[in-house]
């Protein structure tokens, strides 16, 4: 199976636009419904907003590029957790570049990353939303658009041969961020996807950043500031229209 590269250890989200104080983070660690123990990292805002977020990686889990979003994100007043894939698998070691993840991928299964979010949302409270890109994009629509007790599911890039398109909603509200140059989905695919959204009644909003790559969500793609920076925009506005317990 072909995955685009998604963010490196190196890279590193771009800053919101309304930037508070971080009162705590940490890495810390979850168990799920079914007893698995997944790796986690938990930011708190000095001043919470309300919302709640979850964070899913792409497909090389919790590596640092999302445990700082976690902290961006408690920054601009979320109560934040980003969660690992891969503790069924892999158990709860480093996820670095040493890291052989895709033999971990293929065993991910839809209903275990239901279970573990489930954790993390059961640890916050509500309203609470999921943010996901690549792998964790697909899920974070997967996930809001069949409910799960979510206000609404965010996601960068979604590789939509992940998830299954829904067949009952209408869900929770979505936001899909798509880089106009990425090819981890076609536009056919984002088609038949939305096309199913509309059937089964599922609120979703759609913006393409025209010629953005995969994975343009990072500080250090300067061409793309404006278009990261319009990303926290739209995220800040969704998550505020949105924010009530389901």
């Amino acid at each position: 199976m072909l995955v685009p590269m998604c963010h490196s250890t190196d890279s590193r989200p771009p800053a919101p636009p309304v930037q508070g104080e971080v009162a705590s983070h940490e890495q810390t660690e979850l168990t799920a419904a079914d007893g698995n123990r997944l790796l986690a990292y938990r930011a708190e805002p000095a001043e919470p907003n309300g919302r709640n977020m979850v964070i899913l990686p792409d497909v090389r889990g919790l590596h640092p590029f999302y445990r700082d979003l976690a902290q961006r994100f408690a920054e601009a007043g979320f109560r934040t957790i980003a969660i690992d894939y891969f503790g069924r698998t892999a158990g709860l070691g480093s996820r670095d570049d040493d890291f052989a993840f895709m033999p971990h991928v293929q065993q991910v299964t839809l209903e275990g990353v239901r279970a573990d979010v489930r954790a993390a949302t059961d640890a916050l409270g509500g309203p609470v939303f999921t943010t996901g890109f690549c792998l964790g994009g697909a899920l974070s629509w997967w996930l809001a658009a069949g409910g799960n007790g979510l206000s609404g599911g965010i996601g960068f890039y979604g590789a939509l041969r992940f998830i299954e398109a829904p067949e009952s909603g209408p869900g929770a509200p979505l936001l899909l961020l798509r880089g106009g140059a990425d090819t981890a989905s076609s536009p056919e695919e984002f088609a038949a996807y939305e096309a199913a959204l509309d059937r089964v009644g599922t609120e979703h909003e759609t913006h393409i950043y025209e010629g953005a790559p995969h994975s343009f969500f990072d500080r250090s793609y300067g061409e793309w500031a404006e278009a990261c920076q319009d990303s926290w925009r739209r995220i800040l506005s969704f998550t505020e229209r949105h924010a009530q317990p389901r």
